[in-house]
Parts: C-alpha cells; structure tokens; sequence
C-alpha cells in the first residue's frame, strides 16, 4: 500500500499539507526550512538534503521543521533543542507523536516550550488517505530574546 511505504523508513519524507502549515505560519513568521527540497521548500530560505540543514546555523532564525520520519529523525530532534537556545530562534518542529522514544524525553520532554498534540490525523502532500500515526507539533522559543 502506497502510503505504508510513504510513511516507513523506505521513503522518510513528510511534508504537511499547505493548510496546516499556513496556519502555523499566521502564527509564527517562518523565515527557515532546514529540511526541504527546492519542490516542497516552505519557506524563502530553506536548506536540501545537499546542503544538510543538520550542519546549518538556524542562529536568529524562525524555523518551520518538517523532518525526514526516518532514522535520522532523533538527529533533527536534538538538532531543533540546541539551536532553539540561541538568541532570536524559534523552531517550530512537526513530527509524529512518539512519546515512548528516547529522543522525546531527551529533547522535548521538559525542554520544549510547548507541546501540542494534533487531535486526528494529517494527511501529507497531496495524499487522500491520513497519516498511519499521530502528529504533534513541538514548540522551542530561545529564552534568551
């Protein structure tokens, strides 16, 4: 089933529909997508897989991340938390809903600013059917502003 293999590690992409990240966006002023291509970017300034948004300076920036939902999604994770502390950045982080994971009681749990938990299940891109798994959108705000 398509959306089995979209939503595994065989295809670790995820990029919110337009409606749900406008909202976000009404709300924070993205300036930053750390993990886009230049097909799905949903910011001016954004960073591709090339350019490895992992190894990027988000310092002063309002960050909008959508990362891989693959392997690689606890490097994201921290990555958020630690460039959350600089001055002047937000990073607004929409992944799933893990709660038993090691990334999210090292790195959201007791750390972020907010947690919000998505009630039901977004659909991504252009796909019909919902995600197989929960959403939650992770607020960081630098406390130093």
């Amino acid at each position: 089933m398509q959306s089995e293999v979209f939503f595994s590690s065989k295809n670790d992409c995820g990029v919110a529909q337009s409606s749900f990240f406008d909202q976000l966006d009404a709300e924070f002023h993205f300036t930053l997508d750390p993990c886009a291509s230049s097909e799905n970017a949903k910011c001016r300034k954004f960073y591709t897989q090339h350019e490895d948004g992992l190894a990027q300076d988000w310092g002063g920036e309002v960050v909008f991340c959508n990362p891989p939902y693959g392997r690689k999604i606890a490097d994201w994770v921290k990555k958020c938390c630690e460039e959350s502390g600089k001055p002047n950045t937000t990073v607004v982080m929409l992944i799933p809903a893990r709660t038993d994971t090691r990334y999210f009681h090292e790195f959201i749990y007791h750390r972020a600013t907010e947690i919000r938990f998505i009630r039901g299940r977004l659909k991504f891109g252009d796909g019909k059917a919902p995600a197989p798994f929960p959403s939650m959108v992770v607020v960081y705000q630098s406390r130093s502003k």
